[in-house]
């Protein structure tokens, strides 16, 4: 899913090309080697991924003792899985989920920059730190969500929260109609990073 707020066309790539000088400046002064860009990368690409978010979310899917542990504690109820990253330190301080129900829906922004919950859904979309999408989904967020893809019944609730250095949320989502028997691996391929944001549902097992 790609959304874009106001977006120069060429900021990803002018950002992409600051990043490579800054890297290529570094190696040059000995501040750093390329094993250890290799490494953070990897360390990125394996380790804080929205895989463990999906795994999260697809076990309190199958679960309605674990679903209930993770809004009430959630760093106690994810350290039941056998994640690869612990969710102290590193953007996952204070980790908190909250549930969508059929009457609540929930929306996670960041309205001083872009605190984010590493550990469970890696890092954040570009768009997430975007000053106008901080600023509209914060005054407007049924607005946004309209114009993203995703309208709200008027009398479901919805309720918006912000990510900070003392509270980083994310959400679960619904479990998708039809998904009577599947197994939690194939419940976490419904699971994307924009349903555990809030600005879309999980994905149906048609899609």
């Amino acid at each position: 899913m790609s959304v874009q707020f106001d977006h120069p066309e060429n900021r990803e790539a002018l950002s992409a090309a600051r990043v490579r000088a800054l890297e290529s400046l570094l190696i040059e002064k000995g501040v750093i080697t390329d094993g250890t860009v290799d490494k953070v990368l990897g360390y990125f690409e394996s380790d804080m991924t929205p895989l463990n978010g999906a795994k999260i979310v697809a076990r309190a899917w199958s679960d309605p003792g674990f679903a209930q542990r993770l809004v009430s504690d959630t760093p106690a109820a994810v350290s039941e899985l056998d994640l690869p990253i612990g969710m102290a330190g590193a953007e996952g301080e204070h980790l908190q989920a909250v549930a969508n129900t059929a009457g609540v829906h929930n929306l996670v922004i960041c309205t001083l920059c872009s605190c984010f919950p590493w550990p469970v859904l890696g890092l954040p979309p570009y768009w997430y730190k975007d000053p106008t999408f901080r600023a509209r989904a914060a005054r407007e967020p049924r607005v946004v969500l309209e114009e993203i893809g995703l309208g709200l019944d008027p009398s479901v609730e919805l309720r918006v929260w912000d990510s900070s250095g003392h509270s980083r949320w994310f959400v679960v989502p619904r479990r998708p109609d039809g998904t009577e028997g599947m197994s939690e691996e194939e419940l976490a391929a419904l699971v994307t990073t924009e349903s555990m944001i809030g600005i879309a549902e999980a994905l149906s097992p048609a899609a």
